[in-house]
């Protein structure tokens, strides 16, 4: 770990500088709107070891899949989102000297993230190989009220400095990417141009006509006041913007306010790009600073009046949630169904900013009970749009008749990974996408996404898990082989325990919706059955036949469940046996001798506990956890949450507490020693669920009401959190007692140990807290 940030419960801040460890704090100070977003690179040109990179929502570039055994399925190209062009870029230039704070001393470095208000903040004091001396200081927005413009007001005083300073804001077309490809440029320009107050930057991806159009003004002030120096306007091809030079003496100053616009063609026209991005640029310096500061403030106060979680006793954990919470809102904004959640956001080219499943395991979740606003169904929505492509990736591995396999990493329902035991054998990702559809409609109470369109989706998916399985004839049992759960520690293996559960509950729940569709929705139900051409008596009757007969390998002598035929078979040893200069065990051990341990990447069978808990007592949950848990190393970000909350139920309170720190400061202690790739923003969402569905112990009753069973963790003197169910608002407080309000609706129905109350509006349940 980590531990070089200071502690805040509002802000992020990094005292001293680092240079050892930019990478990471690029990653942990990035900004981000929905809409575009970019690491937290200086604004100025740095030298010395960084990933600068900026980033635009739905702008994706195909890649040559680099396959050397290229077989029947593999997909053509690898989609990926591509560093986009530098928009935040000003350098300082004094009389032949150009600040580079790789060169400069640097005596006073600070810099703070204030997430309650969305800004950035730098301070640094610095001294040239000259011995000129500068005090800088930088706040930068990505703008929350208007999604497209980023706002930056860069300062300079002169301590010793006598001369001329110049700042260069420009828009640098000249980004290349990292990781795999550090020298390849994907991006052609269209055009570039300046008039005497706008530059602007049209911008192209190769191989695909994905545009997208920035454009910057500026205001610019010497000792405060404004001033209107005549520029030197950059045209290059490659980059374009202003150069604007005053005189200066010691203690005076400089401000420069750039204002750039950022448009694409996923929401404008192409030929209207230019002219788009110039006038919201002009429109934003018209408002000014302070104006679209007040927005964006607003912006940000909204979203926490509704998602904020208070954690009173404890800044580390107060610190930790607001972040994750702060980041998935930088990452994306809910309101447009062609965009979902990277494992990455913003933050990084790692995994190419394409879907997986952990939208719907993490974020599905998070968003349904945190927020009143459309954004499930977005997510919902996109899964929807691509099933003619889920549909198209099973029939190219050879299944038929409208059976559907939701890609493992997608941008536009196109799989785009290549490795053979997670591409084609992690496909209970099929299952978390009909679960989501599930939850939703449950929690919300309402029956119309699930007739109109999810439907669709959980038909297909059944049809795929129909032609998956194979009949055994020795165990008299349906089997599912060739898979890899998870858990991608254990790959190509058969029946996994989590895998065929959730198919037996998928094809469960399909079953189940279908009968209430056709009883409360008759007409959207012959719509569906026409569409699909389903055949709802000989299917189903499989589907039926395949729950009831399906393996579930078990433990009886433990009383667990298997996670995978031959599992028992490993040596089984618990993470103490790993020494600590080998973790994570993934950066230093071969894969063979992964893959021949017993140790567990991610929850597997716990994920099955998890999900589907109200199926399971406590004792089953306590002796699968308690077998489980001590295997597993939890690098993946999708893990710790689940253990947490499934240790809070089972009263191991305290280890739910180190294991939700774990998830909740996953990137800001950086566990795993990865955070200078980016942050891992779709199990962020884990953090606010270890709260609502660990220690307040929240799940539902068949849809019908909210049952909360809470625990206090010994740090902690209280917690609170709002929760949404069927368009009521809850607000939960737990400490010394537990107090229960609702803050929007009429009336709830809710249990607290099992207990009936009702919770009215105006009236506030004071509930008694058990001891754990």
């Amino acid at each position: 770990m980590k531990k070089y940030l200071q502690t805040d419960e509002w802000n992020i801040i990094e005292n001293g500088f680092h240079a050892d460890l930019l990478r990471v704090s690029e990653s942990i100070f990035s900004l981000g709107n929905g809409r575009f977003g970019q690491r937290g690179n200086f604004e100025e040109p740095y030298s010395s070891d960084c990933y600068p990179a900026s980033f635009v929502a739905g702008v994706t570039f195909l890649d040559k899949t680099r396959v050397g055994w290229w077989k029947n399925g593999f997909p053509q190209f690898y989609t990926r989102i591509p560093n986009a062009a530098n928009w935040s870029l000003i350098d300082l230039r004094l009389i032949d000297e150009e600040l580079d704070l790789a060169t400069w001393d640097i005596h006073n470095f600070n810099r703070r993230l204030d997430m309650k208000a969305g800004i950035s903040y730098r301070d640094v004091e610095t001294t040239s190989p000259r011995g000129n001396r500068l005090s800088i200081h930088v706040e930068h927005i990505n703008d929350m009220a208007r999604p497209n413009l980023c706002l930056i007001r860069y300062n300079v005083t002169s301590v010793n400095y006598a001369g001329r300073i110049s700042l260069v804001p420009t828009l640098d077309g000249n980004s290349m990417n990292d990781a795999e490809h550090p020298n390849e440029k994907v991006w052609n320009i269209l055009r570039s141009g300046s008039t005497n107050d706008c530059a602007y930057l049209w911008t192209q991806t190769r191989r695909e006509d994905a545009q997208v159009c920035y454009a910057m003004t500026y205001h610019f002030y010497k000792n405060q006041k404004e001033i209107t120096p005549t520029p030197i306007r950059i045209e290059k091809e490659r980059r374009t913007g202003f150069s604007i030079g005053v005189d200066v003496k010691p203690g005076d100053s400089i401000t420069l306010v750039k204002y750039v616009a950022v448009a694409s063609s996923l929401f404008y026209e192409r030929q209207k790009l230019v002219e788009q991005s110039m006038t919201e640029a002009r429109e934003a310096r018209q408002k000014g600073w302070n104006e679209l500061l007040d927005e964006h403030r607003l912006a940000w106060q909204e979203i926490w009046d509704e998602t904020d979680v208070v954690i009173e006793g404890d800044p580390e954990a107060q610190q930790g949630i607001r972040y994750n919470i702060f980041q998935l809102y930088q990452t994306y904004r809910g309101d447009d169904p062609r965009l979902n959640i990277s494992p990455k956001g913003f933050t990084g080219e790692k995994y190419g900013g394409n879907t997986y499943w952990n939208t719907e395991l993490c974020c599905v979740p998070f968003f349904i009970f945190s927020t009143s606003k459309r954004i499930t169904q977005n997510l919902l929505m996109y899964r929807y749009n691509q099933l003619p492509k889920a549909i198209e990736n099973a029939r190219k591995l050879g299944f038929k008749d409208g059976a559907a396999l939701f890609p493992q990493v997608t941008s536009n329902g196109e799989e785009c990974h290549n490795e053979w035991e997670i591409t084609f054998e992690e496909i209970h990702r099929n299952n978390i996408i009909v679960y989501a559809i599930v939850q939703y409609t449950t929690m919300t109470g309402s029956l119309e996404y699930i007739a109109r369109y999810g439907l669709e989706v959980m038909i297909a998916v059944c049809r795929f898990w129909a032609q998956r399985v194979s009949f055994s004839q020795p165990k008299q049992k349906y089997v599912i082989l060739g898979v890899t759960g998870p858990d991608e520690y254990e790959s190509n293996v058969n029946n996994d325990w989590y895998t065929n559960f959730s198919t037996v509950q998928c094809l469960r729940m399909t079953l189940r919706y279908l009968n209430i569709i056709a009883r409360e929705c008759p007409e959207e139900y012959t719509r569906v059955c026409n569409i699909t051409h389903l055949d709802v008596e000989k299917e189903g009757r499989q589907w039926h036949d395949i729950m009831e007969r399906m393996y579930l390998p078990e433990d009886r002598a433990r009383g667990i469940f298997v996670q995978n035929d031959g599992f028992p078979d490993k040596v089984l040893e618990t993470t103490d046996a790993i020494p600590p200069e080998e973790r994570p065990i993934n950066q230093h051990w071969s894969w063979d001798r992964i893959l021949r341990s017993c140790y567990i990447k991610q929850s597997d069978v716990l994920l099955g506990l998890y999900l589907y808990n109200f199926m399971f007592d406590t004792d089953t949950i306590r002796r699968n956890f308690e077998f489980y848990d001590p295997m597993t190393v939890h690098e993946s970000s999708l893990s710790p949450h689940i253990h947490a909350i499934l240790a809070a139920r089972i009263g191991k309170v305290e280890k739910a507490y180190q294991l939700f720190l774990h998830s909740t400061r996953l990137d800001l202690d950086d566990y795993n020693n990865e955070a200078h790739e980016g942050l891992h923003i779709t199990s962020m969402a884990g953090a606010w669920l270890a709260v609502a569905r660990g220690f307040a112990g929240m799940q539902t009753q068949y849809g019908k009401q909210l049952c909360f069973a809470p625990v206090l963790p010994q740090k902690w003197t209280s917690y609170t959190f709002q929760a949404n169910f069927k368009g009521n608002t809850l607000c939960i407080k737990v400490g010394k007692e537990i107090r229960i309000t609702l803050k929007y609706g009429d009336e709830q129905e809710i249990q607290v140990y099992g207990k009936p109350y009702t919770v009215k509006r105006g009236e506030e349940q004071v509930i008694p807290l058990r001891q754990a």
